[in-house]
């Protein structure tokens, strides 16, 4: 993609309205634009980011068994009085009337539709286990909308949902659910550490958040020592194996959030305890029949007895992740993507458009890099080198190879990755080799 035709509206000052780093930086990088409070533009930088996330969410649900469906963002409010949560959800709910005065709302979550779906359709215990996942915007009328994606009022959402004959295949779902998402946060370059939580609104008995430390994070977290070196992602793993052993391996290690936090009776000694803070990027529920129960979502057991469901629910915020990793991963100079999610990876800077050699040298390795698949951002523009390497800092593209005048004269580029700091003068072909291999 050359920059001379890409919709980038980069911004050099920080905009009065952003208070976390997050929020700053995808105004500035031209990521998004405010529509409305807590509701956003997604301009195409940050689409990139986003459809980059939700397709490794996406990918990891389909692993581990789920298969992905797509319901509506307006939600009939019959289904929520049967289920008893109309009244109860609250003013983050918005409830709307269609032309024929019947009542409806705007979704902030999906376990009475899809109950409504698999009772619908699943008659026997033969048929179980049910595994439905989708990705969609949902909406909830925070209050005090904040901190740019990281609490908006609209936002995107993977919310999946088990249906099983008891508790026991139930849990059983929700530790392929625990993996997945270990697995998940892993390929999206971040350290996520589950916590047992509240479970909130959603309600339920089981519950863990899957958390990202970052200093910047919302809430104060607790964990280990051992956290912060400890790979707990499996490398590989069988979804049909009996995964508790996983899920006991991180529990076993000390990690609470500020709620669920006592001093008095933390297990961890003082000098192992790391106190610092954290961002919410998942959390998976299980909630037995609290829905499957008042809406009649039941099969006929192994004995030709009707029984009642076990459920639960799983969610990551997909837009709200693209927040959190900039929290994790950003520098004094701008952002610095994990490769797997970044909207490209390579700038390549022409510092002086106009001489014959770097524009020659530009244009060989844009056609040679976008032959060989890598995805490439070229600044052809008439601009001054500071503020192009200054651009590029900014927008945090995992690779950046300068092309100038004086490297040209003897025959090198500079390759600098954006994480490290480090640059390297090298041969055009050796920067080829070394992006596309």
């Amino acid at each position: 993609m050359r920059l001379s035709r890409y919709f980038l509206p980069t911004l050099k000052d920080t905009p009065r309205e952003a208070e976390i780093v997050s929020h700053r930086l995808m105004l500035r990088a031209g990521m998004i634009q405010q529509a409305s409070a807590g509701i956003y533009s997604w301009l195409p930088l940050g689409f990139r980011v986003l459809k980059k996330i939700e397709q490794i969410v996406r990918e990891e649900q389909d692993a581990a068994g789920w298969h992905e469906i797509l319901m509506p963002t307006i939600q009939s409010a019959d289904l929520w009085r049967e289920s008893g949560r109309y009244e109860d959800y609250g003013k983050e709910m918005l409830r709307i009337r269609d032309r024929h005065d019947r009542d409806m709302l705007y979704g902030p979550t999906n376990e009475e539709v899809v109950t409504d779906i698999f009772r619908t359709h699943v008659r026997s215990y033969r048929e179980l286990p049910g595994r439905l996942y989708h990705i969609q915007w949902k909406f909830r009328d925070e209050v005090r909308p904040r901190f740019g994606v990281m609490r908006g009022r609209e936002f995107l959402m993977k919310d999946a949902y088990s249906f099983d004959l008891d508790f026991e295949a139930a849990k059983r779902a929700y530790n392929r659910q625990f993996v997945a998402y270990l697995r998940t946060f892993d390929r999206l370059g971040l350290k996520a550490i589950p916590m047992a939580a509240d479970s909130g609104p959603i309600g339920g008995d089981l519950s863990h958040e899957f958390i990202i430390l970052a200093e910047t994070g919302e809430s104060e977290v607790f964990c280990h020592k051992d956290w912060l070196s400890v790979d707990a992602v499996p490398a590989d793993v069988d979804y049909d194996s009996d995964l508790q052993p996983i899920v006991d391996a991180c529990l076993g290690r000390y990690a609470a959030t500020d709620e669920k936090h006592d001093q008095a009776t933390c297990p961890v000694a003082d000098g192992d305890l790391v106190r610092t803070r954290g961002i919410e990027v998942g959390h998976i529920f299980y909630f037995g029949t609290k829905y499957s129960d008042p809406l009649g979502a039941k099969v006929a057991g192994t004995d030709g007895k009707e029984v009642t469901v076990h459920m639960g629910s799983y969610g990551v915020g997909v837009s709200r992740l693209v927040g959190g990793i900039i929290e994790a991963s950003h520098d004094d100079a701008g952002i610095v993507w994990p490769e797997p999610v970044a909207p490209f990876k390579v700038g390549l800077v022409n510092l002086k458009v106009g001489d014959a050699g770097c524009d020659a040298t530009t244009e060989d390795l844009y056609a040679r890099l976008e032959s060989a698949g890598v995805e490439v951002l070229l600044d052809d523009r008439e601009e001054r080198p500071g503020p192009k390497l200054a651009n590029m800092d900014l927008i945090g593209l995992p690779w950046q190879v300068i092309v100038g005048p004086r490297g040209i004269a003897n025959g090198v580029v500079e390759v600098k990755n954006r994480r490290t700091g480090e640059r390297e003068e090298m041969t055009p072909e050796a920067a080829l080799n070394r992006l596309t291999g």
